[in-house]
């Protein structure tokens, strides 16, 4: 490495700490910044009416012009998904495996930014410069095709990011995760390691993805009527296991939900989905066979109101609908929080009568390596220091203690927060302080217009509703032309809540002829009266507090 050891490097997080979901990590190698991963989170309970959520890149758009490529590991949505968002503020190269940029190709087209994007193509070959920075990159195994970390080469030792990983010893597609380099890497001297800390809490190694193809190969044998598996449409390796197990009980298969059908595509385009001819069907052929000749992929997996899955045990889907004789396969594990929406809709699925198969049936495995993997990864790179990354905190804590079990001293392992930076100087590393960093909430087009306060204010309407209070004065002779009407929204039902509206409507009336007696008329003033005044009241009624909006007209 021909610079000097003076080099100063600094690495943070924007997403993907404290957090499952929402990657996006920065290395910054003295002027040059390279970003990894660009990723998207789905909302939190708290998050109203909120579609998506990506990370704040304001930090990014302040250093636009240093910002010198974005590099994908993989293509899964908590990677990828918010890629359309930051190039329309920010446009670099990006820097992906053949899958990955397939999978990007697909989301910048809805979005009307292909034409715009700088897409390149790189395998676990390849040896490229992203500005000033070498960068290489290795093969891991995961639950799709082509995942890659990656090793940003600095004058003090290699910044590597592992990416999603684990080490399945039979991968569904034959392709090995490249030990070797990652031994190499060890032995040339890895500067930071930032790890996959998913499955930190998780003893033991994890189950082959190949494992799980025996199971869902059984339930399909052993099925009499129909077999709907649900996994993530992104979800390639299972795909495949489900079109093995589908071929070999001769079942044709039907697919529900438009991300899945768009990945099946883009997959069998790539070569990356082996599929036997005509297996797949369409949904308005399905009925022309009997139900043990039918297996129907869907997504749903976590049980999203809108889904295919939810749809069907609903009955709300144009062309097919769940039936007590099928047999139900959800080929995922819960992501942290939609652990209570995919056990209601087990329980649905159960009220139908049909048989659900999920948990520890073998029918799922995860994408990400536990304990002993981890540790494997630890000891092949050899960091001098180590940040856990993607996982929620008590995963990052978990990794910490593992890393601490081969010999990483506590002090060289540093725990960060979003947006906090840690700086590399001659060898050493130290936290110096933060950058801007966050959520972004993204409904329907609105990209950050909603925040806090708006947040805020559809909580209490969600908690105590709304009351609409209006009026209509004439200033010049100080009194009351009309009104006031107080309109009820989610508060209480009209009708059975006569007398108190009255009482309310007095309050309000007094105030305004007070207001207007001492020669108050600002309308600020009057509404902030009117507040005040119908506040404590309702509150002292009812124990709640509707959201109050006084509407003032003037005559």
């Amino acid at each position: 490495m021909s610079k000097q050891n003076s080099e100063t490097v600094r690495v943070f997080a924007l997403g993907g700490v404290g957090e499952i979901g929402k990657n996006m990590y920065v290395v910054e190698v003295e002027e040059d910044i390279i970003v990894i991963d660009s990723g998207l989170m789905f909302p939190e309970d708290d998050m109203l009416g909120v579609d998506i959520v990506i990370p704040d890149i304001s930090y990014l758009i302040q250093n636009k012009e240093r910002v010198k490529g974005i590099i994908l590991t993989h293509g899964h949505e908590d990677h990828i998904g918010g890629l359309p968002y930051v190039l329309q503020k920010i446009k670099v190269p990006v820097y992906g495996t053949k899958l990955t940029i397939g999978l990007v190709e697909e989301r910048l087209k809805e979005k009307g930014l292909i034409k715009k994007a700088d897409l390149r193509l790189i395998d676990s070959h390849s040896k490229i410069k992203v500005g000033n920075v070498p960068v290489s990159f290795f093969r891991t195994n995961h639950s799709i095709p082509d995942s890659v970390g990656v090793g940003i080469e600095t004058s003090q030792g290699m910044v590597v990011h592992t990416g999603d990983f684990k080490f399945d010893q039979t991968p569904v597609d034959g392709k090995f995760a490249e030990v070797g380099k990652m031994s190499d890497m060890g032995k040339k001297g890895v500067l930071c390691l930032m790890s996959d800390s998913t499955n930190a809490e998780r003893p033991g190694t994890t189950a082959s993805e190949t494992s799980t193809g025996a199971g869902i190969n059984q339930v399909i044998q052993e099925a009499e009527g129909r077999v709907i598996v649900t996994t993530f449409a992104s979800n390639i390796h299972r795909i495949q296991q489900v079109v093995r197990a589908a071929a070999n009980d001769n079942r044709k298969i039907g697919v529900v939900g438009t991300s899945m059908l768009k990945v099946i595509e883009i997959a069998k385009r790539l070569g990356y989905l082996r599929v036997p001819k005509s297996i797949f069907i369409e949904l308005d052929q399905i009925n022309n066979y009997n139900d043990d000749q039918i297996v129907i992929l869907c997504t749903g997996s976590q049980g999203e109101p809108m889904s295919a899955l939810t749809r069907m045990a609903k009955g709300a889907h144009r062309q097919v609908s769940m039936k007590a004789e099928d047999t139900v396969v959800i080929s995922a594990t819960p992501i942290p929080g939609n652990e209570k929406s995919v056990s209601r809709i087990i329980d649905f699925i159960s009220r139908i009568g049909a048989d659900v198969v999920y948990g520890d049936k073998q029918v799922h495995a995860s994408g990400h390596g536990s304990q002993e993997e981890l540790k494997f990864m630890l000891n092949l790179m050899r960091p001098r220091f180590f940040i856990p990354v993607h996982g929620e905190y008590r995963m990052q804590f978990a990794h910490r203690q593992l890393a601490q079990s081969v010999g990483i001293k506590q002090d060289r392992t540093f725990l960060i927060d979003k947006g906090e930076v840690i700086e590399f100087t001659k060898g050493q590393g130290k936290r110096t302080g933060k950058v801007p960093s966050g959520n972004v909430l993204i409904d329907g087009l609105g990209v950050g217009d909603v925040g806090n306060i708006v947040l805020r204010d559809r909580r209490l309407l969600s908690e105590d509703g709304i009351l609409v209070v209006v009026v209509t004065l004439n200033k010049k002779s100080s009194s009351i032309i009309s009104g006031p009407d107080i309109i009820s929204r989610g508060f209480v039902y009209v009708r059975e809540s006569e007398k108190l509206l009255e009482e309310a409507n007095k309050k309000v009336s007094d105030t305004l002829e007070k207001c207007m007696s001492e020669n108050v008329n600002e309308w600020s003033s009057l509404k902030s009266n009117i507040r005040d005044v119908l506040s404590r009241f309702l509150y002292e009624k009812t124990k709640r507090r509707p959201m109050i909006l006084p509407i003032i007209m003037e005559v």
